[in-house]
């Protein structure tokens, strides 16, 4: 009767554990930053340009995106930051760090 529970105790932590790898494999996918294959171009990382853009405009980071555009040194990290009802885009330069942009978006944007 012990070798069964040990042998069933065993089984469920294996299946505990495979179902919060599976868990955390997704989670990792979800927080892959969407154009990550230029990461090796940026000079600032995604953790800098994190500060510098909520610094330019404080509040909570909805979508985040590493992006090749015109301006600054053609590559940039491009922030969607909301605070209150209120979302700002700010762009920071990926390989200087400089805010390129920080503006407010949606239909009132002015």
């Amino acid at each position: 009767m012990r070798t069964f529970k040990t042998v069933l105790a065993g089984a469920l932590a294996l299946s505990l554990f495979g179902a919060y790898s599976t868990y955390a494999a997704d989670q990792a996918k979800d927080h892959v930053i969407k154009g990550h294959e230029f990461a090796g171009q940026a000079k600032v990382s995604l953790e800098q340009a994190r500060r510098i853009a909520l610094k330019a405009y404080p509040g909570k980071i909805t979508d985040e995106e590493l992006e090749k555009e015109r301006g600054g040194s053609g590559l940039r990290y491009s922030f969607d930051i909301r605070k209150g009802a209120v979302t700002h885009e700010v762009g920071v330069d990926a390989k200087t760090g400089k805010v390129l942009e920080n503006s407010k978006e949606g239909p009132n944007a002015d």
